[in-house]
């Protein structure tokens, strides 16, 4: 009997080790099912046409469906919300960028916090922005242009797509470091405000270079300088500010790929390196290109490095020329 007992309680002794083994092999063969990938703004824009870009290649790698789920809505924080909550396996994404993990944090209070409830995964890209004027201002570079805003004291205002958005921003960090005066004017979106610069209601703005490229050959506005530490291909005749003597004023519209807090590290390596491939691929940079943008790939290392150097470069900016916004 007890030889009868021994022996039939044998599986039940191995069960527990073979279950162990089933639970390591389910975790290596991440991603066993659809991922889902969460853009923080309504469909049809940039930021959603780069999210699809990126997915419709990225599932390819990994073997699995990437769902574009849009999450407009409170300038990316009801998408940020949701993210930080999920449970931290790997199928659930999000694409952050500027406002989300740059500006926002820094000029606002969030029910979320930027740095400690997210997992950086990688950066995909950024677009400079560009400091452009309404063409019959009598301007040709960005020399004349300070010469012209201290001439003109209080008589030169700047138009944003929003208070605390990176035009609002970008625009005060170069006013900070002329050390001149123009008006800003708040508008709910870059279309009103490019519709009033090119009216002369408002005269410069710095938008990013995506949205400014019909109206720069349109020739209803003309750029002076662009952010960044190099020139942008598709504009290479325009100056950097950093070569026009603004060193290191590389203020950018960036998009990377975050997941919620306590991804584990081997599925963090997994979709960095996945990633990093499609972002090499030449057809890539020629679909990003309609957006302007360049592909930027980092190691999650350095994507979470950069996400809290922008973070601290906005709430400096915001804090020294007392920006502060409601949520």
């Amino acid at each position: 009997m007890k030889r009868r007992t021994l022996l039939g309680t044998a599986p039940a002794l191995l069960l527990p080790a073979a279950l162990v083994h089933l639970n390591v092999n389910a975790q290596a063969a991440y991603p066993n099912k659809p991922i889902r990938y969460i853009v923080p703004v309504s469909a049809g824009g940039g930021a959603d046409m780069i999210g699809r870009t990126v997915t419709e290649r990225w599932s390819k790698v990994l073997n699995q469906p990437m769902i574009v789920d849009n999450q407009g809505g409170g300038g990316g924080v009801i998408a940020s919300q949701n993210t930080a909550k999920a449970v931290p396996d790997g199928y659930t994404l999000m694409q952050g960028y500027v406002a989300t993990h740059g500006t926002s944090p820094a000029t606002r209070k969030l029910p979320f916090d930027a740095v400690k409830d997210f997992t950086p995964i990688g950066m995909i890209g950024g677009t400079p922005n560009v400091l452009v004027i309404n063409a019959a201002l009598p301007v040709k570079n960005i020399k004349e242009f300070i010469e012209y805003l201290r001439k003109n004291p209080g008589r030169v205002s700047y138009g944003s797509s929003g208070a605390g958005s990176l035009t609002h921003l970008t625009m005060e960090l170069f006013k900070q470091q002329v050390n001149s005066f123009m008006v800003h004017i708040p508008y709910r979106g870059i279309a009103p405000a490019f519709t009033d610069l090119m009216g002369g209601q408002t005269q410069a703005m710095f938008p990013g270079l995506a949205a400014a490229i019909p109206h720069i050959k349109s020739g209803r506005v003309r750029p002076l300088a662009v952010t960044g530490l190099k020139r942008h291909p598709l504009f290479k005749d325009v100056p950097t500010l950093d070569e026009s003597g603004f060193k290191g004023f590389d203020a950018m519209q960036w998009y990377g790929v975050v997941g919620p807090a306590g991804l584990p590290p081997a599925i963090v390596k997994q979709l960095n390196e996945s990633l990093n491939s499609v972002l090499k691929a030449p057809d890539l940079r020629e679909k990003l290109s309609v957006e302007a943008v360049e592909p930027m790939p980092m190691s999650p290392e350095q994507f979470g490095a950069y996400i809290k150097a922008d973070i601290a470069r906005w709430t400096k900016l915001a804090k020294d020329r007392n920006i502060e916004l409601d949520n």
